[in-house]
C-alpha cells in the first residue's frame, strides 16, 4: 500500500492504514505492507521523518492569511527538509477566506529562513498551497531576513506580500534586490521537491491550473495570469540573465543560454513557489520521485506481488509528477500490477494505461457519493479497499 495523502482528508499514513485495513478486510489471507508516500505536498516531512530519521524542530510561521500557523523543520545532518504546506497549506485557510488574489506565501519564507542556520542543504517540499503569488511573499521574508533594513521600499513590501493580485504593476527596478539575494543564498543547496512539472504561466500554469481549487473564479484566474506574467517579467529582469547549471531542470540538463524560471518544469507549483525558489538558484526536482528513492520504491515493490496506490483525486494533475504516476513507472519495469484507489477517478483508461496504471477505482462517483465520503474519508476508503481486494488479491487465483 503505497499511497500519498486524501487531500486535507487524510495523511499519506492514514490512507495507507486505511488501505491496509480494507484489503485485510477483502482478502485475509494476504500480507500486506504499508509504505506511505508523499510529492512534496502535505505528509512531505512526516514521511521523510519515517524513513530518514533526524530531529523535527518546531517552528511558527505566518499562515497564507497571516495567523500563526506551527510547522516542523526535519533536520538529518546538515540537511534540512521543509514542507510549504505548514506555512501556506490550503487546510491553514477556512473555505470562506479563500481568496488566492489575497492570500500570501510570506510564511514559507520565514521557514526556509529559519532552517538556513547551520545548514549546507534546504529541500522544500512544494504542494498543496493556498497562495497563487509566484512566491512573492517568500522573496520578500526571505530578503527581510538576509538584507539590511530597508532594502526592499515599504509600498513595494506591500505588494509583495499582498497576494497575487497585487503584483500587476511591479518593475525591475522594484526588485533590484534579487542580485543580493540570490548571492546571500549562494553557500546553501537549495532543491525543491515539487508535486507538478507544470511552468509558472499558460494553460497548465499556476493559476490557470489550480487558482480555483483555491478559490479563484474564472475572471479572478485570468486576472492572476496577467499578474504573474508581469511579476514573471520584472523579477527575471531585475535578476538578469541567469545560467542554469547541471540538474537544474527535472532532466538534469546543462544549458548555458539565458533560463527562463517561469518555463522551468515545477516552476508553476505551490502557486509558483518553484518559480521563486528557481529566481534564488533552487533546483527543481519532482518531489514524487525524491521521496521514492528515500524509501527505496523499487525494492519494496519488487518484494510484493502488487501495488496499491491513490490519492484524493486522480485527475490530469496526477500525470504529471504526482505519487500515482510515480509508482506506476517504478512497478511496471517490475511487471508489477499497479491498483488505484482513489478518491475520485477523473481520467480516462487510456490515459492510465499509458501511465503504467493497471485499474483504477472511485471510491466515489458523482456529487452525492463525494459528500458521503467526505464525511467519513478513512471508513468509506476502507469499505472500497475491501471491494477491489476481492477482485485483486493474489491468493484469488491460488
Amino acid at each position: 500500500m503505497a499511497p500519498d495523502g486524501f487531500g486535507t482528508h487524510l495523511t499519506p499514513a492514514e490512507a495507507a492504514a486505511a488501505l491496509r485495513a480494507g484489503w485485510s478486510d477483502g482478502a485475509p489471507h494476504d500480507a500486506v505492507d504499508v509504505c506511505p508516500l508523499a510529492d512534496g505536498g502535505p505528509g512531505f516531512v512526516a514521511t521523510l521523518h519515517a524513513t530518514l530519521g533526524g530531529d523535527l524542530v518546531p517552528v511558527t510561521v505566518g499562515s497564507p492569511v497571516g495567523e500563526p500557523a506551527p510547522a516542523a523543520m526535519l533536520r538529518v545532518g546538515t540537511t534540512v527538509h521543509l514542507e510549504s504546506a505548514h506555512a501556506v497549506g490550503l487546510g491553514l485557510v477556512p473555505v470562506g477566506r479563500r481568496d488566492p488574489t489575497r492570500t500570501t506565501s510570506r510564511g514559507a519564507g520565514e521557514l526556509v529562513a529559519a532552517a538556513l542556520p547551520g545548514a549546507r542543504r534546504v529541500v522544500i517540499g512544494l504542494g498543496g498551497s493556498a497562495t497563487n503569488d509566484a512566491g512573492a511573499g517568500l522573496l520578500l521574508a526571505l530578503a527581510q531576513a538576509l538584507l539590511p533594513p530597508g532594502t526592499v521600499d515599504e509600498d513595494v513590501a506591500a505588494r509583495l506580500g499582498g497576494g497575487g493580485g497585487a503584483l500587476g504593476g511591479l518593475h525591475a527596478d522594484d526588485l533590484r534586490w534579487l542580485p543580493a539575494l540570490r548571492t546571500a543564498l549562494a553557500g546553501v543547496d537549495l532543491l525543491a521537491a515539487v508535486d507538478v512539472d507544470v511552468p509558472l504561466l499558460g494553460l497548465t500554469g499556476a493559476s490557470a491550473g489550480f487558482s480555483e481549487q483555491k478559490g479563484a473564479t474564472a475572471e479572478q484566474a485570468q486576472d492572476l495570469e496577467r499578474a504573474l506574467g508581469s511579476f514573471a517579467h520584472a523579477a527575471t529582469t531585475a535578476l538578469g540573465a541567469v545560467r542554469t547549471g547541471p540538474g537544474a531542470d527535472l532532466l538534469g540538463a546543462s544549458d548555458v543560454r539565458p533560463a527562463r524560471p517561469a518555463a522551468l518544469p515545477g516552476a508553476g507549483a505551490a502557486g509558483g513557489l518553484g518559480f521563486a525558489l528557481a529566481l534564488l538558484g533552487a533546483r527543481l526536482l519532482p518531489g514524487a520521485r525524491l521521496v521514492a528513492d528515500a524509501v527505496d520504491l523499487p525494492a519494496r515493490i519488487a518484494a510484493h506481488d502488487l501495488v496499491v496506490t491513490g490519492e484524493g483525486r486522480t485527475d490530469w494533475q496526477s500525470l504529471h509528477g504526482k505519487v500515482v504516476a510515480e509508482v506506476a513507472a517504478r512497478a511496471l519495469p517490475l511487471a508489477v500490477p499497479t491498483v488505484v484507489v482513489s478518491g475520485e477517478v477523473l481520467v480516462g483508461r487510456r490515459e492510465l494505461s499509458a501511465a503504467g496504471v493497471t485499474a483504477a477505482y472511485p471510491v466515489a462517483e458523482g456529487p452525492d457519493a463525494v459528500r458521503v465520503a467526505l464525511a467519513d474519508p478513512a471508513g468509506t476508503l476502507r469499505a472500497r479497499t475491501a471491494r477491489v481486494a476481492r477482485t485483486w488479491s493474489p491468493a484469488r487465483g491460488a
